[in-house]
């Protein structure tokens, strides 16, 4: 077994500032690891890396566009400045957004893919060196969903871009695991996060029928996500790469349908 990397080593998390993002990281601070808390919100990402400071560790906030390559490039060299070689990169940014077929290749459709799968491929490039200096060990985790599985009309952008986001893990373990440089991709289903909660929150008939539709009847919690997450940055999941794992409560299990037991 090759040795393993510090536990220590910090971790960049963008969308840091609220849902599954702000779960990460405070799941990763409990362990004392150091978080670079990115997201376009600069109040949520300091909300976020004044609670993980409550643990003890060092933080790095920041207001940032993912979709801005100057202003990546240049909060990287911030967050390896004010906490050494990164050793992780956990990139929960993103946007939904419903569209129709008739609204596909638009401007609004091309933000969805800026954000949830261009901004990731740039932040590997931008953070790479820094991965390589804190290797072994170095991790990726990207948010995918379950929409990354399977198919879905009201949401062609997001759907899209979750699925591109699986093909980029897996080709990106082919090139960065002989480095020994792991990512993987965890595709959470329903979550109770500011980015799911309004399509049920006051309407309890809709929030029963997403309810129906897994199997452990209820919403996930970030928290649930942001404990995956942690593992997978951690030495713990040395073996695993270039997957995507399913937090869903067993909605794809059941193909997504409204689910009765017998």
């Amino acid at each position: 077994m090759p040795p393993l990397a510090s536990p220590l080593t910090p971790v960049v998390v963008t969308g840091g500032g609220s849902g599954i993002g702000r779960a990460s990281c405070l799941a990763l601070a409990e362990v004392g690891r150091p978080v670079a808390v990115w997201d376009r919100n600069g109040d949520g990402a300091a909300e976020t890396a004044a609670r993980c400071a409550e643990a003890g560790v060092a933080v790095h906030a920041a207001e940032v566009d993912v979709r801005d390559e100057a202003a990546v490039r240049a909060v990287v060299a911030d967050a390896i400045g004010a906490l050494g070689a990164i050793g992780g990169l956990v990139h929960a940014a993103g946007v939904p957004m419903g569209f129709t077929a008739d609204d596909l290749g638009t401007e609004e459709f091309r933000l969805v893919l800026s954000v949830n799968l261009e901004a990731q491929a740039v932040l590997v490039r931008e953070l790479l060196p820094a991965l390589r200096a804190a290797n072994p060990g170095s991790a990726i985790v990207g948010i995918s969903s379950i929409e990354g599985l399977i198919g879905h009309g009201n949401i062609p952008a997001y759907t899209a871009s979750k699925h591109a986001l699986i093909g980029l893990t897996r080709s990106l373990a082919a090139r960065l695991g002989p480095e020994g440089i792991r990512i993987n991709a965890v595709c959470p289903g329903y979550i109770a996060t500011p980015m799911f909660l309004p399509t049920v929150e006051g309407n309890p008939e809709t929030r029963a029928r997403f309810e129906r539709a897994i199997p452990l009847g209820r919403l996930g919690e970030p928290e649930e996500i942001g404990r995956l997450v942690r593992f997978l940055c951690s030495d713990d999941a040395s073996y695993i790469h270039g997957t995507a794992l399913v937090v869903d409560g067993g909605v794809t299990a059941v193909g997504g349908q409204e689910y009765t037991p017998r």
